[in-house]
């Protein structure tokens, strides 16, 4: 989106229009809706901004629930928003610490300002981007302690907050086309502008979960947090926003709540030991926090195999820290042994779990050739050393 259709989008017409449209069910519907709208005597350039926004609010339901439907979004300022069930979290850190000023440097969309101001929080969301910057200010348009500027991040004087939140541009948009950003040093703002911040103040940083682990200062928390399943983020809280004794955390957002491990640095992986009755695939926030060996021992378990991230044991403990998986059986590992063994036991449905194996399961599935009605789940790993292919079921 340009500067010219923002403007038209935010004309009354553009937001009425906007207001008018059908919830976002595809693509079939635009052809259609072009043609209607334009009959009734909406500008091109109107009509196109409004579907695109239409279409970018029913993505962002899964990021921001009913509150979705009264904002505006950029097409990489919704792929780099925190959800806000996660945006509500950052913000009560900063509120636990009595931080009631806070600094949002780079708000994009304004998704944690938003959260920030929800519980009153007086915050100054600055945002580079024209467009964006006019964005976020629609959506913090309800909040009275809620600010936005244009400017850059590293050119705003923060001598009027407490803390600052600092969410770098990870992705570039060049001719409609968002790539990711794979080298720290072009992120916006820049991570020496980040630290330097931090050195002057408490901060909370939202990096991308796969962010190279030696860029972590020895002084901050590290927490990576995954929702569902699913690793969103690494935060670095330095200052008074980062807990007593915390290195690393591993925080899991689940339909029945939050779950967190937290330890003072990485964990020592448990040994090895011989397959048990269970095995435990680590959720991916705690993989990357490395505390699975703190895992295994909650667990009484033991590493299926030297750097693999899989956990065996003996019996079944619950928790929300790991998926477990019934062993019923070991099969040959060799490709043409196992797919004679899936046949026999009828097996047309099969889930294919992999660690420490160079296979593609997609691959892999497609040429076991499976058939029969029933389904189940393959782990194929190393365990002590050699290659095994483990039938489980999902507990």
């Amino acid at each position: 989106m340009d500067r010219a259709e923002l403007l038209e989008l935010l004309s009354p017409e553009g937001l009425r229009l906007l207001d008018s449209l059908p919830r976002w069910t595809g693509r079939d519907q635009v052809v259609q809706a072009v043609s209607r709208l334009r009959k009734e005597g909406h500008s091109a350039g109107v009509v196109a901004a409004a579907l695109t926004q239409s279409r970018l609010r029913a993505r962002a339901e899964a990021k921001f629930g009913p509150f979705a439907e009264r904002m505006l979004f950029t097409e990489a300022g919704l792929e780099q928003a925190t959800r806000l069930r996660v945006a509500a979290l950052h913000a009560g850190r900063f509120d636990a610490a009595g931080l009631r000023r806070v600094a949002d440097l780079g708000c994009g969309i304004g998704g944690d300002a938003l959260a920030m101001a929800a519980i009153d929080l007086h915050v100054t969301a600055v945002e580079a981007d024209e467009v964006t910057a006019a964005i976020a200010a629609y959506n913090l348009t309800p909040f009275a302690h809620a600010e936005v500027v244009h400017a850059d991040a590293a050119s705003v004087p923060l001598d009027d907050v407490d803390a600052a939140w600092l969410d770098p541009a990870r992705r570039r948009t060049e001719q409609g086309t968002t790539t990711r950003l794979s080298d720290a040093a072009d992120y916006s703002p820049s991570l020496d502008t980040v630290f330097a911040i931090a050195e002057r103040m408490p901060v909370g940083v939202k990096l991308g979960p796969g962010t190279d682990r030696d860029v972590i200062p020895h002084d901050a928390e590290a927490q990576w947090v995954s929702v569902d399943g699913d690793l969103v983020e690494l935060v670095l809280w330095t200052g008074v926003l980062a807990r007593d004794g915390v290195g690393r955390a591993a925080l899991v957002l689940r339909d029945d709540g939050a779950h967190e491990m937290v330890a003072p640095a990485d964990s020592e992986d448990a040994p090895t030991g011989e397959l048990g009755a269970f095995v435990y695939e680590p959720d991916p926030a705690v993989i990357r926090s490395r505390l699975i060996g703190d895992l295994a021992r909650r667990l009484d378990g033991r590493m299926v195999g030297d750097g693999i991230a899989y956990v065996s044991a003996d019996d079944l403990t619950p928790t929300p820290f790991a998926t477990a998986f019934r062993v019923l059986e070991q099969l040959p590992p060799d490709e043409q042994d196992l797919r004679r063994a899936l046949r026999d036991r009828g097996i047309g449905v099969l889930e294919i779990k992999k660690r420490g194996v160079d296979v593609d399961p997609a691959a892999l599935r497609k040429r076991l050739k499976l058939r029969g009605d029933a389904s189940a789940t393959v782990i194929l790993t190393r365990a002590q050393g050699r290659h095994v292919a483990l039938l489980a079921e999902r507990v």
